[in-house]
């Protein structure tokens, strides 16, 4: 075979093997197995026992989380309160009991919207119902703390009277990140 043949013949491959590579992940990821050991229908979890770092059942988690992203969608459930169920699930899938893990999470900017009744969401937002409440009751009877600053909610002109019962209003979300911090509480945002 001549030497422009085989270069030919081997970019030919490399050019099949690019294309199914993304098959095959497609294929990979409808395979995989979600589960969700804390919080149903939200946050599923891939299993893995194959990894070094995993949380340590015997250990206490502080994480204050400020979520800060709306979603795209107002009729779709927000993906940063369904990346908050994850974390919730991950903890519950590393057997870290529910006493040891202690989340507090802040509704902030955009987000805070995610937080109404529906009657303020038709309002706002003109969508029949407010899809983040479902997840933000199961958040809540997981045990995650969330709240909501009551500094925006006067700046955008939101009554108390328009926010889920399931959130907790707070002075503001400035001081809620000293508050935590002092109490020991690592950072994340989402």
């Amino acid at each position: 075979m001549s030497k422009p043949l085989r270069a030919c013949l081997a970019l030919c491959l490399a050019a099949l093997s690019a294309l199914s590579m993304p098959l095959l992940a497609a294929e990979n990821k409808s395979q995989a197995e979600w589960i969700y050991p804390v919080i149903p229908g939200f946050g599923g979890v891939h299993p893995r026992q194959d990894l070094p770092v995993r949380p340590d059942p015997a250990k206490d988690y502080r994480i204050f989380v400020q979520v800060v992203s709306a979603g795209k969608d107002p009729a779709k459930v927000n993906g940063a309160l369904v990346r908050l169920a994850r974390l919730v699930n991950l903890m519950g899938y590393a057997k870290v009991p529910p006493e040891h893990v202690h989340i507090v999470a802040v509704l902030d900017r955009e987000a805070m919207l995610n937080s109404m009744t529906d009657q303020a969401y038709r309002q706002h937002l003109q969508q029949d119902h407010n899809p983040n409440l479902p997840l933000l009751h199961a958040l809540k009877a997981a045990g995650v703390q969330l709240m909501i600053c009551g500094q925006a909610l006067a700046e955008h002109g939101i009554p108390d009277a328009a926010i889920s019962p399931d959130v907790t209003i707070t002075l503001s979300a400035l001081t809620d990140f000293a508050v935590y911090g002092e109490r020991g509480y690592s950072f994340m945002q989402l």
